[in-house]
């Protein structure tokens, strides 16, 4: 056991902050990345999508490749590396000059957090022992939730006073200083038996899961699903994606060990992480644009709004290891997951006068659903494999939690621009074709319009803002559908609460893979 454990802890979790904090930083920011130069960049939504997706993608795609790298040379190597790369690409991303350079260097930035992320949690794996881990996977957790709540406030702060370029340029210090504790006190760990890299594994991996979403985000800007080139994208990317599992299932060093999955308790973890961030990532996105852009709340009011949501995972994060111990996995993850989906589905009746403090109430149990999902799956996935496998194991959570995240602000943000485009293209017909166009993109872009037209476009605020709640209500209840779904899985799969005697042997034996 190592001595200096829980300084570590605090050094990872920075790791953490700074990986979780450009997320949720840039969250408040992307109402003000849509609006036109020299505010913002004028992105569209589709464009703001792949910012944000951009991250997730090419991150999720390395975590794999990241995980067996810090198992082969070193997590301590990986993890400085990681680091000073996303420290590079958060320094590009603040003087981007179009909606383009921005997600560029965003990918620039997922390569580096590929590489911290599954070092963290085989970092803590590695200096805790097994009586210990769940305690310190419950605090690294809740280094999420305080991530959360810093995120949203410090980019809202950065945006009353400087350019939007700064949500970017503040992780800069953050990586110096935790560069620093890193070097100093982090211990380095490797698998003595690491396996192969899977560099063809990488690329099918990245190149189906971009045609996927490519394809998904442009049906939600056409509106129109059936258009030959979204059928072509999508249906090229689930083949690519086929033909990568069936790669990974041939291949003596598959970076995805598809023989994990033979378990049970361990799928029904997995399903339970995506699925929970598949409806979290895209009530996220509207959420902005519902306090932002409807209700007329600024980026560092909005920030605030989100601190409920933040505290209940500090608070409830690190105790719900208790919940599991007196309940079980299976009762508090479906429990959580049940939670998440009324939260979701509260956003359905959300309107123009909805009582904010009805909003701070919904954030709060949200935050509260999340720590009792995240934190006993962490424990069943990571617990699962041998701790020398510790990366791998990171990894695949952490994959399985990014894809479903870049899935679902996909498909609902798909959803959202179908729905806000079909309410708002009656009220455009007075404009010329092309500002139409533009003008039914998103309501910042329609609001943009009506701005640029003065006392003419005043009559385009009010269908503007009923055509997003609209498509809101919409969108809320898909979410609410996949969260139910995830509390049906866990239900049937995840362990209940073994009788006290024989607890121990036989949460061993219902994590052991292959069993």
């Amino acid at each position: 056991m190592h001595r200096r454990r829980w300084a570590i802890l605090g050094v990872l979790m920075l790791s953490l902050l700074i990986v979780v904090l450009d997320n949720s930083i840039l969250n408040v920011a992307v109402k003000t990345i849509a609006t036109p130069a020299p505010t913002g960049l004028g992105a569209t939504q589709s464009e703001i999508e792949w910012a944000i997706n951009a991250y997730t993608l090419v991150f999720a795609g390395l975590l794999f490749t990241a995980g067996l790298v810090g198992d082969r040379i070193g997590r301590k190597k990986v993890l400085l590396g990681g680091i000073l790369v996303f420290g590079i690409g958060s320094a590009l991303a603040a003087e981007s000059g179009s909606p383009g350079q921005l997600i560029a260097y965003r990918a620039v930035m997922a390569i580096g957090a590929a590489f911290v992320m599954p070092a963290t949690l085989a970092v803590l794996m590695n200096v805790f022992e097994r009586e210990e881990q769940p305690k310190a996977i419950g605090i690294w957790a809740g280094g999420v939730g305080l991530a959360i709540a810093i995120g949203p406030i410090t980019g809202g702060a950065l945006l009353d006073h400087f350019w939007w370029g700064s949500v970017f340029l503040v992780n800069v210090p953050i990586v110096i200083i935790a560069l620093v504790l890193m070097a100093w006190l982090v211990p380095d760990s490797r698998d003595p038996r690491p396996g192969r890299l899977d560099p063809i594994g990488v690329v099918l991996s990245v190149v189906g899961l971009t045609l996927l979403v490519y394809g998904i985000i442009e049906g939600g800007e056409l509106a129109d699903f059936t258009d030959t080139k979204v059928l072509a994208t999508i249906i090229a990317g689930l083949a690519v994606l086929a033909a990568f599992v069936v790669f990974e299932k041939r291949s003596d060093h598959p970076s995805l060990d598809v023989t994990y999955f033979r378990n049970k308790v361990f799928s029904a973890a997995m399903s339970a992480i995506a699925l929970v961030f598949f409806a979290l990532m895209g009530v996220t996105f509207f959420g902005v644009f519902y306090t932002q852009s409807v209700r007329g709340y600024s980026p560092l009011e909005s920030g605030l709004l989100m601190l409920p949501l933040a505290a209940a995972q500090l608070i409830f994060a690190p105790r719900a290891r208790l919940v599991v111990d007196r309940f079980g996995n299976k009762v508090t993850t479906t429990a959580g997951l049940v939670v998440i989906a009324a939260t979701l589905a509260a956003f359905a009746g959300f309107e123009a006068d909805t009582p904010i403090w009805l909003l701070e109430v919904v954030f709060f149990l949200m935050g509260a659903g999340m720590a009792h999902i995240m934190t006993p799956t962490s424990v069943v996935i990571m617990q699962a494999l041998p701790r020398e496998k510790a990366g791998s194991a990171s990894a695949l959570s952490n994959t399985f939690r990014q894809v479903g995240g870049a899935l679902g602000l996909a498909v609902l943000g798909s959803v959202l621009a179908s729905s806000y485009r079909n309410g708002i293209e009656d009220k455009l017909g007075l404009l010329p074709p092309g500002l139409r166009d533009t003008a039914g993109e998103s309501i910042e872009a329609t609001l943009g319009v009506a701005e640029k037209l003065g006392p003419r476009g005043e009559a385009l605020v009010t269908p503007a803002h009923d055509a997003f709640l609209h498509a809101m209500h919409v969108t809320a209840l898909c979410g609410t559908g996949v969260a139910l779904i995830g509390a049906v899985v866990t239900a049937l799969f995840l362990p209940g609460k073994p009788p006290a005697a024989r607890q121990d042997s036989a949460e061993a034996e219902l994590v052991a893979v292959g069993d």
